[in-house]
């Protein structure tokens, strides 16, 4: 029997310094061959999706490690072992640092002259990006991406309209202010001018790409692989600390489930049509309104991986700008470990490539220890 080949997409959600986690699952898939035909990507989503389909396939994970270890050098691991609490303290130390001083390759603060009343062209962000657009050009082949590498799709928001748009290299040349332009967060980050419109973080109005892939899947075999950088499911918060982190949590996870919940209805009424349309005699099968219910969501079989960064003991609610050396690396084998366990799991070798409908799995998450049981 042939083995189907499944069209591979990643989608990258948005979370700053979390993105290191997504860094490292996809070094941990491309370490099995498994290279993606299509990233989709919303802020530093769509920074790792550039450095991925702005590269060959063998120098991908150079890409990303140069650009994950260029933003984290200013804040390195500290030299001695600080338990839990002083980790914890250490984090939220790394992010006062950066919000004082900015990322290397990445954002810097603008001059607080820049904010006096009156000023002339007077700054609307409080960083300059300009670095980060010098580090793309540096890391990101944009010749490559735009004629050879996979299909890249980045979303933003337009300020003006607030209308949700993506930039796809299937349609546009896709250059650095376009990967800018998802990433630019207000107040931190400035809009980002293109062809006469501005353009804000796609994360302002959906922080996760999956949708826009949804829609525009083709017939053959999907395999998603979509890498959220912030859970929707957690704990009530016990402390004010947690209360802060939780609600970015809600905030930012764009609700993935729902909206895989939401294609398995529409696939079964698309399977419930074509039901319906096999027994009605031939002269009403082309009905538009039974051709409209057959036409409802992806035509293609589906399967969707999710790989989900779960909140570390460490971390507070300015996990998403802490860029330090220690941090970023521990995201990054977070990425790893749970492509890894997927890939190992039972459920995963089990699976059928191709079989109708949407096949939904979520391995990565460590298996708790029997005192971690509740």
């Amino acid at each position: 029997m042939a083995q189907i080949k499944e069209h591979t997409v990643l989608v990258l959600q948005g979370g700053g310094a979390l993105g290191a986690y997504q860094a490292g699952a996809y070094a941990a898939l491309s370490a099995t061959g498994q290279e993606p035909d299509w990233v989709a990507g919303i802020s530093i989503g769509a920074i790792n999706a550039a450095l991925i389909c702005g590269n060959a396939p063998g120098n991908r994970v150079a890409a990303l490690r140069n650009f994950w270890g260029r933003v984290s050098a200013r804040l390195p691991a500290p030299i001695w072992d600080t338990g839990p609490l002083g980790r914890m303290l250490y984090g939220e130390a790394a992010a006062a640092a950066v919000m004082a001083t900015g990322v290397p390759g990445f954002f810097k603060p603008r001059y607080a002259t820049a904010f006096l009343p009156d000023t002339p062209n007077a700054a609307i962000s409080v960083y300059d990006t300009s670095p980060l657009r010098d580090t793309l050009l540096e890391c990101v082949d944009f010749d490559y991406l735009n004629t050879q590498g996979p299909r890249l799709s980045v979303g933003a928001v337009d300020v003006e309209t607030a209308n949700f748009v993506y930039f796809d290299s299937a349609k546009t040349q896709i250059t650095p202010e376009h990967i800018m332009a998802s990433g630019a967060l207000p107040p931190g980050f400035a809009p980002v001018e293109i062809d006469g419109r501005s353009y804000w973080d796609g994360g302002l109005v959906s922080n996760t790409p999956l949708q826009f892939v949804m829609d525009n899947l083709g017939r053959d075999p999907a395999l998603i692989f979509q890498m959220d950088l912030f859970s929707a499911r957690d704990a009530v918060p016990a402390t004010l600390a947690d209360v802060a982190q939780r609600q970015k949590d809600i905030q930012y996870s764009s609700r993935t489930r729902l909206t895989t919940d939401r294609y398995r209805q529409l696939h079964s009424i698309r399977m419930a049509a074509n039901r319906l349309a096999a027994q009605l005699p031939k002269d009403l099968r082309d009905n538009p309104d039974l051709r409209a219910l057959q036409a409802t969501g992806p035509a293609c079989p589906i399967t969707l991986v999710e790989l989900i960064h779960r909140k570390q003991g460490f971390e507070g609610s300015a996990k998403d700008y802490e860029f330090s050396r220690l941090s970023m690396t521990q995201h990054w084998d977070a990425g790893e470990q749970d492509v890894q366990r997927t890939l190992s799991h039972q459920d995963w070798h089990s699976r059928v490539a191709g079989q109708d409908g949407l096949q939904l799995f979520d391995l990565g998450a460590p298996t708790p220890s029997k005192g971690d049981r509740k």
